[in-house]
């Protein structure tokens, strides 16, 4: 039997594990980007793997781990490949929110068992018309009620990871009511369709294609939870932070082996040993390292504080993100310029590095409403 995530006791081996994993995830991310494709065996490894199922809590039968060991192992996901760790990252938070959001124990049970046998999660909640739902759009999609049953109508956009998916969580409007829900809807529903309009420059593996529910019938106990007043913190966001740290790694990595590689001959020894290149490499080796403290430290500090004081660090997860996603975009380009017009070929990574870290900018939260967040923060904090 091939090695397995959930056997494993200590971080240390997991990450080891994932290293190994990844390498196989980069020497297929350049047919993954050009092609335009999903990385199917990607995904299909990390099943095989056991890592799906990591987050499950443990009264389910799941490991449990931690926010600061899924950020861990999502960056190492994302040094191989971007769109493979984003798209899974977005399950591995939402298998964990259920059980946050107190969905029917019953329920749990079922959707948890199938997780360990490989069925894969995610929400479908942007919508064409709202924007992003962070922005507080009332979707579009509705559901009407029919007895013992609800149908769904609507189209949703931007659903990673669609190809692959086995279960989507969908927010529609309840007609002749101001309630929003979310439906557990299954992919062999006969009302749901997939478009694939996926084309986007960055990220072009991650399958967030437009879905479709059209007359899309379901049971009564798949309207999962209502959706209003304020909003529950879900610190497994975390993931998408880690996801441009990994590729600002990757993006490191890159260029310091091209530095210390490339010789041309109007010098001695490689670039490597000229000052305005070590100027370059250690900047990006200092950024990457504060990216990673402030990352890592509100992971921990999220997972070792009470209910209580978890309350009180939203400003602090929201700036994480931030910082994290806006450094990786400085390391990429400070990659780039050590490697100069080279990483600008279309057979360098870091072209792809460089328009994949981007998208960083356009996942929740977004910049603005973070420094708004923040600025509240200060006011109510500092008196005169």
């Amino acid at each position: 039997m091939p090695w397995n995530f959930s056997q494993m006791k200590e971080l240390s081996e997991r990450l080891e594990a994932m290293k190994s994993l990844a390498e196989g995830f980069s020497k297929r991310a350049r047919d993954v980007d050009e092609n335009g494709t999903f990385p199917y065996e990607n995904i299909s490894e990390l099943k095989q793997r056991g890592y799906t199922f990591l987050t499950v809590p443990a009264e389910y039968g799941g490991n449990e781990i931690s926010v600061y060991e899924m950020v861990r192992l999502q960056e190492a996901i994302a040094i191989g490949d971007g769109s493979t760790a984003l798209a899974i990252g977005w399950h591995m938070g939402v298998i964990r929110n259920m059980y946050e959001n107190n969905w029917e124990p019953s329920l749990l049970d079922e959707i948890y068992t199938e997780i360990k046998a490989g069925a894969l999660v995610n929400s479908a909640a942007t919508e064409p018309q709202t924007g992003s739902p962070t922005r507080g759009g009332k979707p579009q999609t509705t559901a009407v009620q029919s007895g013992d049953t609800w149908v769904i109508n609507g189209r949703k956009s931007f659903t990673s990871m669609s190809p692959m998916l086995d279960y989507f969580i969908v927010s529609a409007s309840i007609k002749e009511t101001d309630e929003v829900a979310n439906f557990l809807i299954a992919r062999d529903n006969p009302g749901l369709r997939i478009e694939e309009t996926w084309d986007s420059i960055a990220l072009k593996g991650t399958g967030s294609h437009d879905v479709y529910f059209e007359d899309a019938v379901i049971e009564n106990r798949y309207l999962v939870e209502k959706l209003g007043g304020a909003r529950k913190i879900n610190p497994w966001l975390l993931h998408i932070p880690a996801c441009y740290l990994g590729i600002a790694g990757a993006a490191q990595k890159e260029a310091v082996k091209f530095a210390k590689a490339y010789s041309p001959n109007s010098i001695t020894g490689t670039i490597s040993e000229l000052p305005n290149v070590r100027t370059k490499i250690g900047e990006m080796e200092l950024k990457m390292q504060t990216a990673k403290h402030f990352l890592y430290s509100v992971s921990k500090k999220w997972d070792e504080a009470t209910k209580e004081e978890q309350q009180a660090l939203v400003p602090e997860m929201s700036a994480a993100k931030h910082f994290v996603t806006n450094t990786a975009i400085e390391v990429v380009d400070l990659a780039m310029r050590i490697a100069g017009a080279r990483s600008l070929s279309a057979s360098s990574p870091l072209q792809r590095y460089y328009r994949d870290v981007r998208a960083g900018l356009h996942n929740p939260p977004m910049d603005d409403m973070t420094i708004s967040q923040l600025a509240d923060k200060s006011l109510k904090e500092i008196n005169e």
